[in-house]
């Protein structure tokens, strides 16, 4: 697997458009999330593509600088063709290492889907937060030890 990262704006058309399109089939269509999805986050956001030997797109995130001491990642994404593959852990702990990367000396925050709460725990998230409703969806607030 290969890691790209890259802003809007070294992107080209066809880059941004697959994004745009597994975003919306992920959290607008599968989670039937029906709120707005591409939004003005993503202009400032560095986007982390997982693309196999071929260069087809596995899997996504959106790394951005959450405020002056925290960094935060989220819109995690694994097409449902590489889905059962670990393809997950391998994307998050590259978007960990990313994150710590871009932004050394902040602290990696994130709004976690409520049943991914072990998931996010095996990389070392703990949870700050009770769970609440973001888009409908169950969250929890959760910080990287």
């Amino acid at each position: 697997m290969n890691v790209e990262v890259k802003t809007l704006n070294e992107m080209i058309a066809q880059e941004w458009c697959k994004l745009a399109e597994e975003r919306v089939r992920v959290f607008v269509v599968e989670q039937e999330c029906p709120y707005q999805e591409i939004d003005e986050q993503d202009y400032h956001a560095h986007h982390l593509m997982l693309k196999d030997e071929q260069g087809e797109l596995v899997g996504y995130t959106r790394i951005m600088a959450k405020d002056s001491s925290h960094a935060t990642f989220g819109r995690v994404l694994v097409l449902k063709q590489f889905r059962g593959h670990e393809y997950g852990r391998q994307l998050v702990q590259a978007t960990i290492d990313e994150t710590k990367r871009l932004f050394p000396n902040k602290t990696i925050q994130i709004q976690a889907q409520a049943y991914l709460k072990e998931f996010y725990a095996s990389f070392g998230f703990k949870p700050i937060s009770d769970v609440y409703l973001e888009d409908n969806i169950p969250h929890l607030d959760m910080v990287l030890d």
